[in-house]
């Protein structure tokens, strides 16, 4: 008996997740028109933290997540644009969306087309799913643990990606002085790509065009989604510092969170450079 409640449950489990996943891609695939027609064109503020923001980050959160509440009112969401910035939202719900609505600001504010919209879904504060939409390639990247990878819905095989590309490191500048006299080896032995979007930096390795990253300046909202990938595409994620995960509240103005991912060979290889 009790195996049969325990098959019942994973079974209800399963059921609530696909649905989330399901409505989760709808809901990025109905923004991607908007995401286009802004592209280059929106007015931008800049914030305390010396960041862009633009109408269509609060518009493209408002809209998902306006999309996800018809169906799923009980879950938490989380926003940097949405949430108010003297609240701290405390998780108590089993599934969590993160959205950055448009990562990589900047570019898309200049009318540089690498950029995303990065959409997480989280359970019990760990991601296990994960949207992000590359207007660069206007490409769905999907995935998480047991899902593995998808560009718009076909599987992606990284291997045959990694075995063309050349071995390059993703890095986010400004980077500590310090920090950098400590990667110089690496710098002078590999390509380096410097994108200006967290969420598609660490997409990529995940896909397989950047073989390791390491990030000192993203937030929670920057990479949720792509931890998921990175899992789905079996692809080592390790966090710097304390990790956010399983995440239990959310604030905008949260701390960073340094982070690498890539192939073992070259997280061993970062990770030596930095003396962790």
């Amino acid at each position: 008996m009790k195996k049969s409640l325990n098959r019942q449950a994973q079974a209800q489990f399963d059921l609530q997740l696909r649905h989330r996943i399901n409505a989760g891609r709808v809901a990025v695939k109905a923004q991607t028109a908007f995401f286009g027609r802004q592209f280059g064109q929106v007015a931008s503020e800049w914030k305390e933290d010396d960041t862009r923001v633009t109408f269509a980050d609060f518009a493209i959160s408002e809209n998902v997540f306006a999309a996800l509440r018809r169906d799923f009112a009980e879950d938490d969401y989380c926003s940097e644009e949405a949430n108010p910035l003297d609240e701290v939202l405390t998780l108590g719900a089993g599934f969590a969306w993160v959205i950055d609505p448009i990562d990589g600001t900047n570019n898309y504010a200049l009318g540089f087309p690498v950029c995303a919209i990065s959409l997480a879904l989280l359970h019990d504060g760990m991601p296990v799913y994960g949207f992000i939409y590359d207007y660069s390639t206007d490409a769905l990247l999907e995935g998480g643990a047991g899902f593995g990878l998808q560009r718009n819905q076909k599987t992606v095989n990284r291997d045959r990606m990694a075995a063309d590309a050349q071995t390059m490191l993703g890095l986010h500048f400004p980077i500590d002085l310090e920090l950098l006299d400590k990667l110089k080896p690496l710098l002078a032995k590999y390509r380096v790509r410097c994108l200006g979007s967290g969420a598609l930096s660490a997409a990529y390795v995940a896909t397989g065009y950047l073989t390791g990253v390491v990030d000192f300046r993203v937030k929670v909202w920057d990479i949720a989604a792509a931890y998921a990938l990175c899992a789905g595409a079996g692809v080592a994620f390790k966090f710097l510092e304390a990790s956010p995960f399983p995440l239990r509240a959310f604030h905008p103005q949260m701390d960073f969170c340094p982070y690498l991912a890539g192939t073992e060979a070259v997280c061993e290889e970062l990770q030596c450079q930095l003396g962790e």
